[in-house]
């Protein structure tokens, strides 16, 4: 009986154990088990014995899953506790003990071991450069600090980055480590390490300006910057008696940063104007002489990665130091027959890159860049090939292992994305070659640079087309014709320019080679002046749904990461997430500033706007998440709202909407609106459905309000995207303006909405002549975007 038992229930006949109702179980579940089992383990064994073969390239999703860990990190609404933190690592270990070796459950215990290592390094990371953050905005304060950063405004004036020392009304626990100030004249002779003093109008970081958008604050959060503004007077050169010593890495720091503004003046001088700002921009990383009208065009005609020193400018740098090397070494037959001459020109080459990452501004970017090569020559060190998908897997390992918060970076994406998609069809290339046994001659050598340059800007091009739009919304479509008549130039004649610059720059020789770097710089001018100008250049797409965008990223990945003929497999994703992009509803009602600014969804399905305040900031970004190119000042020039001293009414969907400036229209708004924004307390009896107070909205940040089929609201705002997290500490409840006197004023207009404008009624005085800020001053905005 006890054999009998046993072999019901092992057997793979489908046959149970004996027992009221067994034989009826069988039956019923017999034919259905060994269908599923007819089905599935044939998949199953194909999976096991692909992976099998597929096993050198695990290490490439390393990154993939380390990323993944950090991503849930940030995804989270609550800051995670260190029990929480550890749970996905502890779990992904139990199971890889009790998983049976190479079965699928080991490897997706592997897969969750590397996910809770990037989560926990996540966490580490935000805790170890956890520092003060204003909590309030500060006006005409003074504070003092170790310059660390200067550098130009692309507008007006320089923009310096502080160690502070002290702040006016701002405990020394509560002091912030780092504030970033804009000056509007040059600050003069001040240089990295000295200390300065300054009366400033200071601010927190500015948090998005609609849910799900860039968060300044989060980014500044990582660099330790805990306030940023602009100053009310020039910056004083002061000596200390309590000063702190500068460490060695500040020293090091300043003597850097001394070393870059002296080249930066030496070019300039070379080679003034515009010109000689974009030399500095492509050998020093300074942007800010660069002005917005190029760095549009460069942006509208798909060049703008030129303008960023990133992996193209250090593979040329560090390549040409590379080659250089070589060469001479190789005139020299006593080493070149005797010495690994590659590899000795290999060292040279990495350590070419990290000193022009070093006086390249040490950007994020640049880091990256950095990185990329010292791996790759150490690939060739070690003697082993260094374009290969392993050594990007490594460099993206070893980034996000430093810095977690790289992985939310538009640049880190966009720049392994690209790499990423070259490295696997440059693999896929040598391939064929090396199958076919091919050898280009001098002809086909130049057509295949041709072309590599044209196929190469295509496969980056599609690699990065979907960051792009997820992230900024737009699609250059003639950035292919424009890379291949610039990127020659940038890699012929700019870039070896700068190399040489850089080599002459000791003698007093730079005059010579930047005069060819300045005509190389006018030709990609030229290419993106006219190639921005040409119709159709750039489609701005509206935002499309994070799902799309994941479902594409997934795909890519899986296409580029394997090598079998699986890796097919990805394009059904990446056109489902293609399929799923234009799905994204758009916001009917926003509410920003405070209530301040309010923009509605006419019957064109276009967002028009009321703005208290003449700053276009949030303007800007709600119309490039609604894909619409139109000038932010045009949404204020429309006839949408009704305005008097009292406030403002429009009307959207049927539904009425108030903006209340004074307790004289309070009555009537509440009665007639089903959204109201009030300018003082939230009315205490009122049965308008949504109401928003100043509080409320300092609180929530940027309401987005999307209308359901059934009439209701579904309501998404700043403060529930980004959760209670270190960087999103919400604001401390603050005393509301006073409200002007309500017998004087005039009741809420009851008529009709009408074409009238507020600058039509007479009398009319908005709460920006009392609260009036220039917009290019407004401090929790110096950085504005991603």
């Amino acid at each position: 009986m006890s054999q009998g038992g046993n072999e019901a229930a092992s057997g793979s006949d489908g046959a149970v154990g004996h027992g009221a109702g067994a034989l009826p179980a069988a039956r019923r579940g017999g034919p259905l088990r060994r269908t599923a089992q007819s089905l599935f383990r044939p998949l199953h064994a194909a999976l096991i014995a692909g992976l099998a073969e597929e096993r050198p390239r695990f290490v490439n999703w390393l990154p993939v899953f380390f990323g993944l860990g950090i991503w849930c990190y940030f995804a989270v609404a609550t800051e995670p506790t260190p029990a929480a933190t550890l749970l996905p690592l502890v779990t992904g270990l139990a199971l890889m003990v009790f998983a049976r070796p190479g079965g699928l459950a080991r490897i997706a215990a592997a897969a969750l071991v590397v996910a809770g290592l990037g989560f926990a390094a996540a966490k580490i990371r935000t805790d170890w450069v956890a520092a003060p953050v204003l909590d309030r905005p500060l006006r005409a304060v003074e504070l003092t600090g170790v310059l660390e950063r200067r550098e130009p405004h692309a507008k007006r004036g320089e923009r310096l980055t502080l160690r502070l020392i002290s702040m006016t009304d701002v405990e020394p626990g509560r002091l912030p480590a780092r504030a970033r100030i804009r000056v509007m004249a040059p600050a003069g002779d001040v240089a990295p390490g000295d200390v300065l003093k300054l009366t400033v109008t200071v601010s927190p970081p500015s948090i998005p300006a609609l849910p799900g958008g860039f968060d300044f604050a989060r980014s500044a959060y990582f660099e330790r910057i805990g306030a940023v503004g602009y100053a009310l007077k020039p910056p004083e050169k002061v000596t200390l008696a309590n000063a702190p010593e500068p460490n060695l890495a500040l020293r090091l720091r300043a003597s850097i940063e001394d070393l870059r503004q002296t080249i930066g003046r030496r070019i300039e001088a070379a080679l003034p104007g515009e010109r000689g700002a974009l030399a500095a921009a492509l050998i020093t990383g300074e942007r800010g002489g660069v002005s917005q009208e190029t760095t549009d065009a460069y942006r509208d005609s798909g060049l703008v990665h030129i303008l960023s020193i990133s992996g193209l400018h250090m593979v040329i740098m560090a390549g040409a130091v590379f080659a250089i090397l070589r060469f001479c070494l190789a005139a020299i037959p006593a080493l070149a027959l005797t010495q690994p001459i590659k590899k000795w020109a290999a060292a040279g080459g990495a350590i070419g890159a990290v000193l022009y990452f070093a006086i390249s501004g040490g950007s994020a970017a640049t880091l990256r860049a950095a990185i990329m090569m010292v791996v790759f020559f150490l690939a060739v060190i070690l003697g082993r090939p260094a374009i290969a998908m392993r050594n990007v897997a490594i460099a993206a390992l070893i980034i996000l292992a430093i810095a977690p918060n790289n992985l939310l970076d538009v640049g880190f994406q966009m720049s392994f994305a690209a790499v990423a998609a070259l490295v696997a069809a440059y693999e896929a290339i040598r391939g064929r070659i090396d199958r076919n046994g091919l050898t280009p001659g001098p002809i086909m050598r130049g057509a295949l640079f041709l072309g590599g340059i044209l196929f190469s800007t295509l496969i980056a091009g599609l690699a990065v087309t979907p960051l792009s739009v997820y992230h900024f919304h737009a699609m250059q479509h003639y950035a292919p014709l424009a890379n291949l008549i610039a990127v020659p130039v940038c890699n012929l004649v700019v870039m070896p320019a700068a190399l040489a610059t850089l080599l002459a720059l000791p003698f007093g020789l730079e005059a010579a080679p930047l005069w060819i770097m300045g005509h190389g710089i006018d030709a990609m001018g030229w290419v993106a002046r006219e190639v921005a100008a040409l119709p159709g250049a750039v489609t701005h797409i509206p935002e499309i749904p994070t799902m799309a965008f994941a479902l594409t990223l997934a795909g890519g990945l899986w296409l580029v990461l394997w090598q079998r003929r699986w890796r097919l497999a990805g394009l059904p994703l990446i056109a489902a997430g293609l399929a799923w992009a234009p799905a994204a509803a758009k916001p009917d009602i926003l509410i920003g500033r405070e209530g301040a600014i309010l923009a509605v969804r006419d019957a064109q399905g276009r967002l028009a706007a009321h703005a208290e305040r003449p700053s276009t900031f949030e303007l800007k970004r709600w119309l490039e998440r609604d894909g619409d190119h139109r000038d932010p000042k045009e949404l204020r020039k429309q006839s949408n709202f009704r305005c008097d001293p009292s406030g403002c009414v429009t009307e959207a969907h049927g539904a009425i909407i108030a903006l209340s400036r004074n307790p004289a229209s309070l009555a009537d708004d509440c009665t007639r609106a089903k959204i109201l924004i009030v300018n003082g307390e939230r009315p205490v009896a009122c049965a308008t459905p949504h109401i928003y107070d100043r509080q409320t909205l300092r609180r929530t940040g940027t309401v987005a309000m999307t209308r359901e089929p059934d009439g209701t609201y579904r309501i998404e705002t700043v403060a529930d995207a980004r959760g209670q997290r270190p960087w999103s500490t919400p604001p401390p409840p603050r005393k509301p303006s006073p409200m002007r006197n309500p017998d004087k004023m005039p009741a809420h207009p009851t008529e009709p909405l009408a074409t009238a404008t507020k600058s039509s009624l007479p009398g009319y005085k908005s709460n920006a002549a009392i609260m009036y800020e220039p917009p290019e001053l407004r401090p929790e905005i110096e950085d504005e975007g991603p």
